[in-house]
C-alpha cells in the first residue's frame, strides 16, 4: 500500500512515462451501487481498475470527479459548462469509501490479451495527463459510465460490439431516471421540472448505458473480435462487496402532498374571499409571482445555457413566466384592461394543460396537477373580479 501511495504522489510525472504491464495484469470495470444520501449518487457509479501485482500497481481510473475550486464553478454549472475529470486513486481507498456507504461493488474482468491490456492502459495514462483529463460533463451522454463505454470503442474500434437484444423495455431517458429516483422524490421533481422534451426520447440500448447498472449489463452482452472470431468482452465478474438491505428514506412528505396542501389552502382562501365579497389579490401576487419566477428560470435554462436536456420544456404550460410581474399589477388600485385579457389567456392555457396532461409529449410530473388546478381557479376568479371593476 505504501508503494501505491508513493506512486500516486509522483503520478503527475509518472503519467508521462511508458509503463509496461506484466502478464499478471488485469483490467476491471467497477460498478458501484446507488446511495440515497445524495441525488447524484442515487444512480450508482462506474470506474476502471488496473491491477498488476507484479509491479505493485492497483489504481482506479475515475471519470466521475469534479473540483469545487475550479474557476467560476457555480456559474459554469448553471450554464452547463461544468468540467469533470479523469482522476487516479488507490483502489483500496476507493473500495473502502463505497463499502462505508454500503454500496455494492461488482468488478468485471475484461477478456483482453496482454497487448490489448497494454493498449487500453496506455490510453488511460494518456487520458489522465493534465492536458487531457478534463471534459464537459453531460448528464446522459458524457458521464462516468459513458466515458468507459466510449474509451473501449475508441481504443478497439469496431472490434468491440455491444449487443442490444437483451433490452426488452421501451423506456425513455426520463423513465430510466425515475426508476433510480423512487426514494428521491424531491430530486425527481427538480429533474422533471428543469429538464424538458429531450428527456422523453426513447433510449436505444446503447444509450441505456449512461447508467452504471446498464453499462454492467451492456458489457456482459459485448464481444471483442480477434482474428475473425468473437469472444465475450467480460471474462468473469467478481462480487467484491454486496450491500445489506439499505434503510429507505421516508418519502411520506412528497411534492404531491405539498402541492395538494397548497391547493387546499388556496381554495379555502378563495371561498372565504368570495363569501365576504372581497378579492384575494395579495395571495395571487405571492403565488403567481413565485410561479412566474420559476417560469423565467426554465426559459433561462432553455435559451441561455448549454443544458441541452433543458430545451422545449412543457412545464411552461403552468409555470407561465409572465405571471411575474403581471400578478403584481393586481395590487395597484387602477387595473389595466389588458390585465383581464392576460388572465383569460392563462385560464385557457391551464385548462388545456390539465385536459391534455396525459397526452403531452413530455411526461409532466403529477405534483404539478394540483398547482395547475389552483392557478386555473384563481385565473377564473381574477378575470371575473376584473370584469366587475
Amino acid at each position: 500500500m505504501k508503494k501505491v501511495f508513493c506512486i500516486l504522489l509522483l503520478w503527475p510525472f509518472l503519467a508521462q512515462a511508458q509503463w509496461n504491464l506484466s502478464p499478471e495484469a488485469q483490467i476491471h470495470v467497477l460498478t458501484c451501487g446507488p446511495y440515497q444520501g445524495e441525488l447524484y449518487s442515487a444512480f450508482g457509479h462506474s470506474a476502471i481498475r488496473v491491477h498488476d501485482p507484479a509491479i505493485g500497481l492497483d489504481f482506479i481510473y475515475n471519470y466521475g470527479v469534479f473540483d469545487y475550486d475550479q474557476p467560476n464553478f457555480y456559474l459554469n454549472f448553471a450554464r452547463g459548462y461544468l468540467y469533470y475529470q479523469l482522476d487516479v486513486s488507490a483502489y483500496e481507498r476507493f473500495k473502502m469509501l463505497y463499502i462505508q456507504e454500503d454500496r455494492y461493488i461488482h468488478e468485471q474482468v475484461l477478456n483482453l490479451t496482454a497487448a490489448e491490456k497494454q493498449k487500453f492502459f496506455d490510453f488511460l495514462q494518456w487520458n489522465a495527463r493534465e492536458e487531457n483529463k478534463y471534459y464537459y460533463y453531460d448528464y446522459f451522454y458524457d458521464n462516468c459510465a459513458t466515458r468507459i463505454r466510449d474509451a473501449l470503442a475508441h481504443v478497439f474500434g469496431d472490434r468491440v460490439q455491444f449487443e442490444g437484444d437483451y433490452i426488452t423495455t421501451d423506456y425513455t431517458i426520463r423513465d430510466l431516471c425515475d426508476i433510480y429516483l423512487q426514494y428521491q422524490p424531491w430530486g425527481d421533481l427538480g429533474i422533471d421540472l428543469c429538464l424538458g422534451l429531450p428527456m422523453d426520447k426513447r433510449a436505444t440500448p446503447y444509450e441505456y448505458m449512461f447508467l452504471p447498472d446498464y453499462l454492467e449489463s451492456g458489457l456482459n452482452h459485448a464481444y471483442i473480435t480477434r482474428n475473425g472470431e468473437r469472444a465475450p468482452l467480460v471474462k468473469e465478474t467478481i462480487h467484491t462487496y454486496e450491500s445489506r438491505d439499505p434503510v429507505k428514506p421516508d418519502t411520506f412528505f412528497t411534492p404531491l402532498v405539498l402541492t395538494s396542501l397548497l391547493l387546499l389552502i388556496g381554495l379555502l382562501i378563495t371561498f372565504r374571499a368570495l363569501r365576504k365579497k372581497k378579492n384575494a389579490f395579495w395571495w395571487d401576487a405571492i403565488l403567481m409571482s413565485l410561479v412566474g419566477l420559476v417560469g423565467w428560470l426554465l426559459v433561462i435554462l432553455w435559451f441561455a445555457t448549454d443544458h441541452k436536456a433543458a430545451a422545449q420544456n412543457f412545464n411552461l404550460l403552468w409555470a407561465i413566466p409572465f405571471y411575474f410581474p403581471m400578478a403584481l399589477l393586481l395590487l395597484k388600485k387602477r387595473k389595466s384592461s389588458f390585465l383581464r385579457l392576460f388572465f383569460i389567456l392563462t385560464l385557457i392555457t391551464h385548462v388545456l394543460a390539465l385536459v391534455l396532461w396525459p397526452w403531452w409529449p413530455q411526461d409532466l410530473h403529477e405534483a404539478w396537477i394540483p398547482l395547475t388546478l389552483l392557478l386555473a381557479v384563481r385565473s377564473y376568479v381574477i378575470q371575473r373580479k376584473l370584469a366587475a371593476v
